[in-house]
């Protein structure tokens, strides 16, 4: 059987180049000893050092104009970046959220100052954003949330807390949604974002470790936080419309599903080394299968983003379906590998199970849970008021 790779399929042909120097790139890397595969890396695998190295070759901001140090290479460049990226399991976490869609929303919605503030630093791998959406009682029902900011001079003083707030220990900034004022007969008025900067007094960041005892969630609580006018991003109350504009980005992307494809690379070549009986080959079509219609569901989203659409629905689908399917696949892998999962074992494939198993219960948390996510879906393909 030969190695797992991904290949180019439904994807520009010039883009052909820009994978290959991508996979020569993180060839050297791993020879080198910078990083290693490993899953769940991109937000689990925070290094600075390595995100500066792909801004120093264009590889983030490449849906940034020029004139913000984007490369203005555009969304299906970028699909073919991070998915080589994630296949590889490369340390990417710093940079993510900041590339991924707080770099797209200020493009949108951001004041040229802003702009000019963040988007060039993050486009060299320098600044690094956490999402402030999630809250404690709300989880992703954020039409709920009840961080509250209130008028005061020259700008707003926020108080609530944000959870699942991955790397915001670590960042420069979030983009925190808050409610400014009622909410209206849908609950969707009255909402606003606000560039939160991560270091201003009053801002409270506790970890929230996973069972591995590594720490990239966390709760943030602002207490009298200070965010001056020229922080708002966008229209003060259309922070509902703007956001959901945001999860279009983070919903829909290679890591919903790719992940764990370090684990399936690993199996993979553990099977072409010891040979696969007709069970096992049926166990790994299905699992790749499965991958590439997802794939391609993922790059029909990156489609429409490029072309300027925010399609939510389709972002949430492909969300929910990616948890489901990652889950599965570290099932399918325990069966394939014919090992338990163990970190402290001096077999790779042991050890990277592991590491995803205890992983797992975190991949429905970001993003969305499965349950929001299906409502999301059925409420824009039901009838009004349709049940079913």
């Amino acid at each position: 059987m030969p190695a797992l790779r991904l290949d180019a399929a439904a994807l520009p042909p010039e883009l052909d180049e820009l994978r290959r120097d991508v996979r020569a790139f993180l060839a050297e890397e791993t020879a080198a000893g910078r990083i290693a595969p490993h899953a769940d890396n991109w937000l689990a695998g925070w290094d600075p050092a390595f995100s500066r190295r792909l801004g120093e070759r264009g590889w983030i901001g490449m849906t940034f104009p020029r004139e913000y140090g984007g490369s203005g290479a555009g969304s299906l460049a970028r699909f073919v970046v991070t998915e080589e990226l994630l296949a590889a399991g490369a340390p990417v976490a710093a940079h993510w959220i900041a590339d991924r869609q707080s770099g797209p929303s200020l493009l949108t919605f951001g004041t040229e100052e802003q702009r000019r503030a963040y988007l060039p630093g993050i486009a060299r791998g320098e600044v690094h954003f956490a999402i402030g959406m999630s809250e404690p009682d709300s989880g992703s029902d954020l039409a709920s949330v009840r961080t509250r900011a209130e008028r005061a001079d020259g700008g707003w003083t926020v108080n609530g807390a944000k959870v699942w707030t991955s790397g915001a220990h670590l960042a420069h900034a979030m983009i925190a949604l808050v409610r400014t004022g009622p909410p209206g007969p849908s609950r969707h008025e009255g909402l606003t974002q606000l560039i939160v900067d991560l270091g201003a007094p009053g801002l409270e960041i506790r970890p929230i470790r996973l069972l591995t005892g590594e720490h990239h969630f966390n709760e943030v609580v602002l207490t009298d936080v200070f965010v001056p006018d020229d922080r708002v991003l966008g229209t003060v109350g259309d922070g509902w419309r703007q956001v959901t504009g945001e999860l279009a980005f983070e919903r829909s992307g290679p890591e919903r599903i790719l992940s764990t494809f370090p684990l399936l690379a690993a199996v993979a070549g553990r099977l072409a080394e010891r040979g696969a009986d007709a069970g096992d080959r049926a166990r790994i079509g299905m699992v790749v299968a499965r991958l590439w219609a997802l794939r391609r569901m993922s790059l029909a989203v990156a489609a429409r983003l490029a072309a300027g659409d925010a399609p939510a629905t389709e972002a949430a689908a492909v969300k929910d379906l990616g948890t489901r399917f990652e889950g599965a696949l570290i099932e399918t892998v325990r069966l394939l590998a014919r090992a338990e999962p163990d970190l402290a074992s001096s077999d790779p494939l042991a050890h990277l199970l592991a590491r995803s198993v205890l992983h797992s219960p975190g991949f429905t948390l970001r993003g969305g849970t499965n349950e929001i996510l299906r409502g999301v879906v059925a409420k824009s393909v039901l009838p009004k008021g349709e049940t079913r």
